[in-house]
């Protein structure tokens, strides 16, 4: 034992954090037990909670451990007071974080995050605050933060004193012990990423998710996650916010008395076609990478013979636009109805992993069996953190799918007709009672997996996205013929909608073409075998199918409901291509770049641009839009109320 005396500083790290985060959680879970207990599985938040511990702790030991093998003894010594320094710091901040928890709490009902980070900026205010309103809570945690760094300044030989072990020595145990360093930090040997928050997502109730991780973990994330919230200021220009909330409003044909809160800009009445006693259920299918190149019905390949057959029974969307070129920004529109922005899409932001706006809040809000059906992993882009923490009350994943029942698993999880089959089955499942469901398809995804004997290949070679995307069409077919047999098909609203096209790319600044996406509503109330030929985008079509649903509903969409739009004004579109951002209405397009002058270029057949001269009413359109999103995200007035 005495060769590897070397590593006693870091075991001592590891098991004096382990300490601190376990006790911490388990104080808080008897703090919160009568809440915590309503959730079936919430013993899970101790498993779950020490395997975010690890990961946080491996990550702050792979420094010290590399150092401390590489470096010969003979200067070892000499740096002793860095490691002392390192280990007592970081303890003492994960210490003062979690000592910071129960106040936090008590106010926001969840871990630190972002907000914890963002007071930061405002010391004078907020210390006056907590000398008011939380004096006792300061007191204990300074008297035990001084006991504790105090213990570990007296005791910082035995624990975090460098022993010499020898140079060959440690040069033999560095991989046995960085294997272990770095499967601690990834948590996962078989996961293609990395495990993140979205672990923690097993509990309806945001709190007792939250209680699955750690403060240090989560403030943490929040400061990692700020490299994504671009300031749109910065990048395109100043507009007050009270001019650019109008310009976009003028944009949305709703009139001034439908607006019903003024601190939350868009939040605005929609009527329904018609009120029913019984409103529908809302299913959305959000399919991977299915651009318009390869949808027969809109001029593509021939690929989806499904779903060409289906436009009969519906409305199809001719000429729309995604927002981005990922699925998150895919979900961000299709889900959220939230303008597309420089930023990276809501569904990762912090601020918008709780009370932001989704069609689940709001339908929850009714009564509705809310759901998100997936067959690969959920924490994926942080999307189960993000459903999980605004409305989405079932989560389906890849872990609950029966491997004995299914058809086939790739590299991205089930396949598109073992996600159709779940899907089928738990609607069923739900009898009467209304839902609203996301489907998300993943079969269309390089390496493009499927199984064998489903469809007559379009490429010889199988693994192609053509055959790729024949296959999601031919399970998109396969769930209408299961959904047609079930008491909830003629209660349902179906929209089959494209999160974005396979790889965007063009000579252009934005590529719009790539940005040309399907989309498709069928139920009740929809008109059958219909086109709709104007141009549009992909925050438009939830205002647009929420108008069948059988309600009237509040929500603070931009959007238009294109049901109900005037044929006399101009379709808009919204492409965010990188940090470069495309704002078309008409044939007309203004292009924003950062820290450039806006470009405006008349487009025909969407790959055709003209330049033309900048329309400085149109280009502050552009702007205001953009603005916008930044002014609704960073203060919170995306939401319900």
């Amino acid at each position: 034992m005495k060769k590897i005396q070397f590593l006693k500083p870091l075991i001592n790290f590891l098991l004096i954090g382990l300490i601190i985060l376990n006790v911490s959680r388990f104080l808080l879970f008897l703090l919160f037990k009568t809440r915590i207990v309503e959730t079936q599985d919430y013993g899970l938040l101790f498993p779950i909670g020490l395997r975010i511990d690890l990961i946080i702790l491996c990550y702050l030991l792979f420094l010290p451990l590399v150092l401390i093998t590489l470096i010969p003894d003979s200067l070892l010594k000499k740096i002793q007071g860095f490691f002392t320094v390192y280990f007592i710091l970081f303890l003492s901040l994960i210490l003062f974080m979690e000592l910071s928890t129960l106040d936090f709490i008590k106010e926001y009902d969840t871990r630190p995050n972002k907000l914890f980070i963002d007071y930061l900026i405002y010391p004078k205010e907020v210390l006056g605050t907590l000398l008011k309103s939380y004096l006792v809570s300061i007191i204990i945690t300074t008297v035990v933060m001084s006991g504790f760094i105090f213990s570990l300044i007296r005791y910082r030989k035995q624990l975090f004193g460098i022993q010499i072990s020898g140079y060959k020595t440690k040069l033999i145990v560095f991989p046995f012990v960085a294997f272990f360093v770095f499967f601690g930090a990834r948590s996962s040997l078989t996961s293609k990423r990395p495990i993140n928050a979205s672990i923690a997502v097993f509990s309806t109730d945001h709190l007792t998710n939250s209680l699955g991780l750690n403060s240090f973990y989560t403030v943490a994330f929040a400061f990692y996650s700020m490299k994504n919230e671009k300031n749109a200021e910065k990048m395109y220009g100043k507009m007050d916010y009270a001019e650019a909330i109008s310009r976009v409003k003028k944009y949305m044909n709703v009139r001034p008395d439908e607006f019903s809160n003024d601190s939350i800009p868009f939040l605005h009445t929609q009527k329904s076609d018609t009120v029913i006693d019984r409103p529908y259920n809302v299913v959305i299918i959000l399919e991977e990478s299915l651009g318009s190149e390869f949808v027969g019905s809109l001029g593509g390949l021939p690929l989806t013979p499904e779903f060409d057959k289906l436009t009969k029974e519906g409305t199809l969307f001719t000429d729309l636009y995604s927002t981005g070129t990922r699925s998150v920004r895919g979900i961000e529109a299709v889900v959220t109805g939230f303008l597309p922005s420089p930023s990276e899409s809501v569904v990762k932001l912090n601020n918008s992993q709780s009370n932001f706006y989704t069609i689940a809040a709001l339908l929850k809000e009714k009564g509705y069996d809310t759901s998100f059906i997936y067959g690969g992993m959920a924490n994926f882009d942080n999307m189960g953190s993000f459903f999980s923490g605004n409305g989405f009350d079932k989560i389906i994943d890849e872990d609950d799918f029966d491997s004995d029942r299914s058809v086939f698993h790739g590299t991205w999880g089930w396949s598109d007709e073992d996600v159709m089959a779940k899907a089928n089955n738990y609607f069923k499942s739900l009898g009467k009672k209304p839902f609203v469901s996301l489907m998300f398809s993943s079969s269309n995804h390089e390496p493009f997996e499927f199984p064998d004997g489903k469809i007559t290949l379009y490429d010889k070679k199988k693994n192609t996205v053509n055959n790729a995307i024949k296959y999601a069409d031919y399970s998109i077919g396969k769930f209408f013929e299961l959904a047609k047999k079930e008491a909830y098909y003629k209660n349902t609203i179906f929209l089959v909608i494209a999160d974005h096209n396979t790889r965007t790319y063009g000579k252009h600044l934005v590529p719009i073409h790539k940005f040309h996406i399907p989309a498709l509503i069928i139920g009740p109330g929809v008109s059958k075998g219909v086109r709709y030929d104007k141009l549009c985008s992909q925050i438009d079509i939830q205002p647009t199918l929420l108008s069948k649903i059988g309600m009237d509903v509040k929500t603070p969409m931009a959007g238009r409901n294109l049901f109900n739009f005037p044929d006399a004004i101009e379709g808009r579109a919204i492409m965010q291509f990188n940090d470069i951002n495309a704002f078309r209405v008409g044939n007309e397009v203004v292009i924003m770049q950062p820290n450039k002058k806006a470009l405006q270029f008349h487009v025909e057949k969407d790959t055709i641009f003209t330049p033309k001269k900048l329309n400085e009413d149109l280009a502050k359109d552009a702007l205001a839009h953009v603005i916008s999103a930044f002014y609704l995200y960073n203060n919170q007035k995306y939401k319900l109320k």
